[in-house]
């Protein structure tokens, strides 16, 4: 039977030399595992080349793999919305993130082992799902500080005395959530419209970049009013979210111009004051902001043009940063590739092409792109704050902070 089964798997009939031939096996199985190690080495190394090298330090867009995470379908549909931006905008992200974990059942329907009770488990409950939220887009640093406040506000739950209830403790965690996002978010936008309507006035020409729900919520009640003024909107690729702003300021009835970025001096030429939100204010009151908001306050300091910036008090963080490099996100390289060749009158005999002329960069050695999202705007170039207690300098900053933390 057993030279039967020798011979049907091509082995000689001796049990002896089958002996000698099976053992060399596993050596072929290594050998070519030994080269798929050396081909993804090598690609590892391909894609490292056109990295830039000082800013390494930065995480890079990656696809996260919840094949072997135990976590809630809410959260997975989250985070891929996180990185795909199709959900972008600080207030919008930390809503996001908050609604998912209280109203998507992932806390209401959190049942902790029997030896252990909510208040003291939700917290190894909720670490693996922010763990994911962080690998799919790193957080920004308002969404930081809501993963700080909501640490705190369960670690007060488990040293309540008398102990609470798992009914109690999950109904007070949700209670607290909605509690944030309603006076943090939603109340401290409409005090903000209310601080920012004293500063607009009947002839105004106001420019902003990109798209702020803030800036969006003011220009538009400012509209209700019966302001009359016109609105000039900066743009930038690869997001291009201005073109969003636009659409709903014009649906308004609002008088509205559009410029790209490299045009912002030509846009500055008629403008009475500069309006545009943020994703953070730092300690040293530098306003961290979506890349090229700097840009724009420094050519409009340069044209001595106010700028207002609007922002809540809970993206007041206690960090100091005063370049973008130290830490900021990269986006997907690939976002500024997308773009057509377009041909003018006097290029009428070269063929129209529909692949990019940047498709194949990454083939090129000497050739790196860099998509930042962020950078950081000196608290010189800040006219002043407007935030949900009132109008401040942006160096009071720090003592918000202290007040609200």
């Amino acid at each position: 039977m057993e030279k039967q089964q020798r011979l049907n798997a091509g082995l000689p009939k001796s049990a002896k030399k089958a002996a000698e031939i099976e053992p060399k096996k596993p050596v072929v199985a290594a050998t070519v595992n030994q080269d798929d190690k050396a081909k993804k080495t090598q690609k590892t190394q391909k894609i490292q080349e056109n990295d830039v090298p000082w800013l390494l330090h930065l995480d890079t867009p990656k696809r996260p793999d919840s094949s072997t995470l135990d976590l809630h379908p809410a959260v997975l549909t989250l985070g891929l919305y996180f990185s795909e931006f199709k959900i972008v905008g600080s207030n919008a992200r930390c809503v996001a993130m908050l609604e998912t974990f209280s109203k998507a059942s992932v806390i209401e329907e959190h049942k902790p082992p029997s030896d252990a009770t909510f208040s003291r488990h939700i917290q190894k409950h909720l670490d693996p799902q922010i763990a994911y939220l962080l690998s799919t887009r790193p957080m920004s640093l308002s969404m930081r500080e809501c993963i700080r406040w909501l640490k705190k506000e369960m670690s007060d739950i488990v040293e309540e005395d008398p102990p609470l209830s798992d009914d109690d403790a999950r109904h007070r965690l949700m209670d607290r959530i909605e509690h944030f996002i309603r006076e943090r978010i939603t109340m401290a936008d409409r005090l903000i419209v209310q601080y920012g309507l004293q500063k607009i006035q009947d002839g105004e020409v106001i420019l902003t970049y990109g798209k702020s729900s803030v800036v969006e919520s003011l220009l538009l009640e400012a509209k209700k009013k019966g302001i009359e003024f016109k609105v000039i909107v900066v743009d930038s690729r690869p997001l291009f979210e201005g073109k969003h702003l636009i659409r709903r300021l014009v649906a308004a009835g609002i008088d509205c111009s559009y410029h790209l970025l490299s045009s912002v001096y030509v846009a500055l030429r008629s403008v009475t004051k500069v309006l545009m939100g943020a994703h953070a204010l730092l300690n040293n009151g530098a306003v961290y902001s979506r890349i090229g908001s700097a840009m724009v306050a420094m050519a409009a300091s340069d044209k001595q043009i106010p700028v207002m910036i609007c922002c809540e008090t809970y993206k007041f963080v206690n960090r100091t940063q005063v370049d973008s490099f130290v830490m900021n996100e990269i986006g997907n390289p690939d976002a500024l590739v997308n773009t057509k060749p377009t041909y003018n009158a006097n290029h009428l005999d070269q063929p129209t092409s529909d692949v990019s002329v940047l498709t194949s960069w990454r083939e090129q050695p000497n050739l790196r792109l860099l998509n930042l999202l962020y950078d950081v705007t000196p608290s010189k170039y800040i006219t002043l704050v407007v935030t949900e207690v009132g109008l401040i300098p942006c160096t009071s900053a720090p003592v918000i902070w202290r007040e609200y933390k």
